[in-house]
């Protein structure tokens, strides 16, 4: 495996870890327990979404890097570009739930844009720590320190929380659902926002419980 991809499977091993640990939460939130079986079914599509999504920017900043080409906004743009397509596929999927989805971009790109940046520069800090022979966990110890990793991990988990709750309020319930809509927007950022800062502590606790530097 490259580390490339090293770096994808262990984002995507996070995300799917965010996805269960906030369906479990939502269980124990009654005002959006009713919706919860069409939820849980957009949260897992989502996350899928969302692993894949972060896989494009992971191998597309690498294969920059290893030509000579930094990230600029020329890149952003063609990622936004193929990020969108990938939306279209999740919402083929999603199109048989019982709630449609309208994509508003106008307010969801600024905060994709936001979250693709932070992780354009985690790619390149941590290939940069990268030498042969080095593990996964060690590259990390050397690219940041606890404190940093933490913050890394929790403000990509916020940003995912910001957009996956926009998507939420475009949710197109039944009739019976549609007055949860903002109650269930509102519990959705809340739980996954305690739900990452806590995964943040986890993560990092994980990292340097034993690797050592490079």
């Amino acid at each position: 495996m490259t580390p490339a991809d090293i770096l994808s499977a262990w984002d995507r091993r996070i995300l799917q870890s965010y996805s269960r640990r906030t369906v479990t939460a939502l269980r124990l939130a009654l005002p959006v327990r009713i919706a919860l079986p069409a939820l849980e079914d957009f949260l897992a599509e989502n996350v899928r979404k969302e692993v894949r999504k972060d896989a494009l920017v992971i191998t597309t900043v690498a294969q920059a890097l290893a030509a000579g080409r930094p990230p600029d906004e020329d890149m952003l743009r063609e990622l936004l570009a193929a990020q969108r397509e990938i939306d279209r596929q999740f919402l083929t999927r999603v199109g048989g739930l019982p709630a449609q989805i309208v994509v508003r971009y106008e307010e969801i790109e600024p905060v994709r844009k936001r979250r693709m940046v932070l992780m354009a520069e985690a790619v390149r800090l941590i290939l940069s720590a990268w030498r042969d022979g080095c593990r996964a966990r060690a590259v990390l110890v050397e690219a940041y320190a606890p404190a940093d990793l933490e913050r890394l991990v929790r403000e990509t988990m916020r940003l995912y929380a910001m957009e996956t709750q926009l998507l939420s309020r475009s949710l197109r319930l039944p009739a019976l659902l549609v007055p949860l809509r903002e109650k269930l927007s509102q519990n959705l950022q809340r739980i996954m926002s305690e739900v990452a800062q806590q995964m943040a502590r986890d993560v990092t606790d994980v990292v340097y419980r034993s690797s050592k530097r490079c």
